[in-house]
């Protein structure tokens, strides 16, 4: 008995180191934890994958408090400055939006600009202009223009309205013109299905063609449905002479 009385203290004292360690053990763990927490940015994040060319919709965006520390000077803090950006990049869900993952619309990057607005079933067509043929340049991307063909068949000469409403998303321009002169239009990229498309081809091949600008306040939308006669390029079939004189006899 005298000897298990004896040894009582060092189990206690055993026990009261060990409790010790334990807390000194959370105590670092503590620490630790909030010596890492540091300041927070609110910043802009994709909530889902967003792939390049597409611009990003608002609705794929929103705003998260992340470690400042490991965020780039170069991330968005505000929604309305990120939308409608074109990716470069692939940027996933969850990471921070930053203006060197993206570009702004309508800048030039090569593969990595954006997609042409073209819906499904229909195609971009760049067509030829000039100031006299394509109604002085004053052709803006989002205006519809109207086609005119001339057509000269041994003594007769006819004229006819061969498409309207044709929607022009590019304007492509001669920037090498003299200092302090404003650039040319050269071409006009519109959006048409592919069977109109082969129409236009021969008509710049074998005709003359004009272009008239139509009144702002006659615009519709783009073309969202596709053409019931021309649903994809593989329902175009060719263009003959015998097709256009069946399809514009009054120009024969």
């Amino acid at each position: 008995m005298r000897t298990i009385t004896s040894r009582r203290p060092f189990t206690i004292l055993g026990i009261v180191l060990a409790l010790l360690v334990i807390a000194a053990f959370v105590l670092v763990a503590i620490n630790a934890s909030t010596g890492s927490t540091g300041p927070t940015q609110n910043v802009v994040v994709a909530t889902q994958d967003l792939a390049p060319r597409i611009p990003i919709p608002a609705g794929s965006l929103e705003i998260m408090s992340l470690p400042a520390a490991g965020l780039p000077s170069t991330v968005f803090t505000k929604i309305d400055d990120a939308k409608g950006m074109i990716p470069l990049v692939t940027i996933v869900k969850g990471q921070a939006v930053s203006s060197n993952l993206v570009a702004k619309p309508g800048q030039s990057f090569g593969v990595q600009s954006e997609f042409l607005p073209i819906p499904s079933g229909y195609v971009a067509l760049t067509i030829p202009t000039s100031e006299q043929q394509g109604v002085a340049g004053y052709v803006q991307p989002g205006d519809y223009i109207s086609v005119i063909a001339t057509v000269t068949t041994g003594a007769k000469v006819a004229t006819k309205t061969v498409f309207t409403n044709i929607h022009v998303i590019r304007v492509g321009q001669d920037t090498a013109g003299a200092a302090g002169t404003a650039a040319t239009a050269t071409s006009l990229t519109i959006v048409v299905t592919q069977c109109q498309a082969e129409y236009i081809t021969w008509f710049l091949s074998y005709a003359s063609l004009k272009y008239t600008l139509e009144s702002y306040q006659d615009y519709g939308t783009p073309a969202q449905a596709k053409d019931p006669n021309c649903q994809s390029v593989t329902d175009a079939k060719g263009v003959t002479l015998q097709l256009v004189q069946k399809a514009f006899p009054s120009l024969f």
